[in-house]
């Protein structure tokens, strides 16, 4: 059998997965609170004879699949199961069943498909090594990247590299991309609450600090910190998402409280550095210069995603054998959005790759973090065919 049969292969086994991601879409848990999902990924993985370990990182769970064949070297595939606080608006008849939560990222799909592998891969252990089946909690800001590493994920469950995958919507199915180096940005939240005396605006305004006033300087002099601070040729953003103050029923009143919010990005360490000293800088300076006190709060909430040079070709080969090189962009533009398989990365060479969520004629278009997204079906076959080509390929005798 070659790879490139093995998504019809898979097909055998399509419909019991199918219906397991339609379980795990109907039944989204938050991040760290994904006790039915880990319960039911850990119950497979001992129903097809694989060791599994619960609780690592919290509601983590790790299989370890050892190849017939004789071989010492390890691999990581993970996986994330945690759900978004998005009420759903699909209609489907496997809708979200807990209000408020739905899987809008396909992380139901992700699951699914390394429970696929997992499957293909117990049946046919024609490898030589050992698979790390990682099944990641919390990825959506909670953490659990960090929480497996803090637990001992690597020590526990050694690998020699780590793989990621994550569905993509609008590109086509069957269709895989990714990209040496900086591929995924870091990023943050940030808020800045400037305080003051507050007061009337009318009547004596020269008598109270005007808060207003501050935070237009500040909002416009983030700006010039991407534009003046930071080289042209290095990408950041910082992005203001919430100004709040006073009350709209007051609005004779000058607040003696008002808060900027938003969020930043980068791709190099060195960018991060000057991004938080400058944006507090920034706020000091002003805050002092106009009578105000400040507080500054800066959350990174997930570093560059760096995928590595040789774990890439890995990548490409194995989706280029899967579906052919002309269906793999090896030089996939970088995208803003964060992931925190970023951690994982920076503790074993690895790699990240997209696979086609489908195009609008394809159903699989819809953005992801959308009320009304859904994980294309039609996508599994790939994703697994991909995890199966990848370990084959990787955990294969040497010549002679």
């Amino acid at each position: 059998m070659t790879a490139h049969s093995l998504p019809s292969e898979i097909g055998r086994i399509l419909p019991d997965l199918v219906a397991i991601r339609h379980d795990i879409h109907a039944h989204p848990e938050m991040g760290l609170e994904e006790t039915r999902t880990a319960a039911l990924v850990a119950a497979k993985l001992r129903e097809w004879g694989i060791e599994v370990t619960e609780g690592v990182g919290g509601t983590g769970v790790v299989g370890t699949l050892k190849g017939r064949l004789p071989g010492r070297r390890a691999i990581g595939l993970r996986a994330d199961m945690d759900a978004l606080a998005i009420p759903e608006q699909t209609n489907l008849p496997y809708a979200s069943k807990n209000p408020g939560i739905m899987h809008a990222c396909g992380h139901d799909g992700h699951t699914t498909m390394l429970l696929g592998a997992a499957r293909y891969l117990a049946e046919h252990r024609d490898f030589a090594g050992t698979v790390q089946l990682i099944f990641q909690p919390a990825e959506e800001g909670r953490g659990g990247a960090l929480a497996m590493l803090a637990d001992g994920l690597f020590d526990r469950f050694p690998c020699d590299a780590v793989y990621g995958m994550h569905n993509r919507p609008g590109m086509a199915l069957g269709q895989f991309g990714i990209r040496k180096g900086p591929a995924m940005a870091g990023g943050s939240k940030f808020f800045v609450t400037f305080t003051g005396t507050g007061g009337h605006g009318g009547s004596t305004p020269h008598l109270s600090t005007d808060l207003s006033v501050i935070v237009a300087h500040y909002v416009l002099g983030l700006q010039t910190i991407v534009g003046r601070n930071i080289s042209a040729f290095d990408p950041a953003v910082i992005s203001v998402g919430h100004i709040g103050g006073g009350d709209k029923e007051a609005c004779n009143v000058m607040p003696a409280s008002m808060m900027v919010a938003g969020t930043t990005r980068h791709y190099d360490d060195a960018v991060k550095e000057i991004t938080e000293r400058r944006m507090r800088e920034l706020a000091s300076g002003l805050a002092a210069m106009h009578g105000a006190g400040m507080t500054f709060e800066i959350d990174w909430l997930a570093e560059p995603l760096v995928n590595h040079g040789e774990e890439t070709d890995a990548a490409v080969a194995a989706a280029s054998a899967v579906v052919g090189e002309a269906a793999v962009d090896a030089d996939l533009p970088a995208t803003g959005g964060g992931e925190d398989f970023a951690f994982m990365l920076r503790k074993k060479p690895g790699a990240f790759i997209f696979m086609g969520n489908g195009t609008a004629e394809e159903g699989g278009d819809v953005g992801v973090h959308k009320p009304d997204y859904d994980f294309n079906d039609k996508a599994i076959p790939y994703g697994v065919s991909y995890w199966v080509q990848l370990v084959r390929q990787e955990l294969s005798l040497p010549p002679g």
